[in-house]
């Protein structure tokens, strides 16, 4: 499989367009213009305005902003929580291991999404709840992958060797385990991202998620459902940004899982 550059200047240019985009257009995203109100793309508002006014290009990069902290934010805390307790139980196994399956098949038991709705609607969603949210009931597939791949690292005959030598066991993990299991965890943590985007995204669209005055993808596309007919860009554009992200990560993910797996034919 060819590498995604495509996908790759695609993540590039909506990070520079969330985090810079503010500094070169200087419009602010909480400007009320009662003379413009839902005004189609123009020269004046290159991507409209919303109900109130708003311009929504720059709407559309402070949204971003905080979609992509929640996105990177939620995925990098639960692929090191899977890593981790992953790692944990398939290198210590016995009681350690009895009891990572007895927990992991209880969060399993409640489908993620409603696991979420669940949580979200005892707490006042911000993004630091989000990501905390996210990032708790998304580690679970991760730590399985791990844990599999960790039983199966155990039981390589160098890692018998270097037991019966009592090399302590943190530097075995350490030295040994993680450059094995890198591989599975950028392909976890890209595909990481995409669903925390969009579980923040679809629980801002009903209501649960950021609430004004912050702002998202999720939350814009919200403003936008019941105005859909007569202003279209409103939720298009913040829709077509989820789009972009999700699919170029899951392009990348395709290619690094690829890669990995022909590695391992190889060796």
């Amino acid at each position: 499989m060819k590498c995604p550059c495509i996908s790759v200047a695609i993540l590039v240019f909506l990070f520079l367009f969330s985090f810079m985009g503010p500094w070169l257009y200087h419009a602010s995203p909480y400007d009320l213009h009662p003379n413009a109100l839902l005004l189609p793309p123009s020269a004046e508002f290159p991507l409209g305005t919303d109900r109130l006014g708003r311009d929504l290009l720059a709407r559309l990069m402070q949204g971003g902003r905080v979609s992509l902290i929640i996105g990177v934010g939620s995925a990098l805390i639960a692929s090191m929580l899977g890593l981790v307790i992953g790692i944990t139980a398939g290198y210590l196994r016995g009681a350690v291991d009895r009891a990572f399956v007895v927990v992991v098949d209880l969060f399993l038991t409640f489908p993620t999404f409603f696991l979420l709705l669940a949580l979200v609607s005892y707490v006042e969603a911000s993004v630091w709840v989000l990501i905390f949210v996210i990032s708790v009931t998304g580690w679970m597939t991760m730590a399985r992958m791990i844990r599999a791949e960790s039983f199966a690292i155990g039981q390589k005959p160098f890692v018998k060797i270097l037991a019966i030598a009592k090399v302590p066991g943190w530097k075995v993990v350490l030295k040994y385990f993680a450059p094995l299991l890198a591989p599975i965890f950028f392909v976890s943590f890209t595909f990481g991202v995409g669903g925390a985007i969009l579980s923040e995204s679809a629980l801002s669209f009903l209501g649960l998620g950021i609430s004004p005055p912050q702002m998202s993808w999720g939350s814009l596309i919200s403003e936008g459902k019941e105005v859909m007919e007569i202003a279209w860009w409103i939720s298009f554009f913040p829709g077509l940004m989820i789009f972009l992200v999700t699919f170029s990560l899951m392009q990348i993910s395709d290619y690094l899982q690829n890669r990995t797996n022909r590695r391992e034919r190889v060796v």
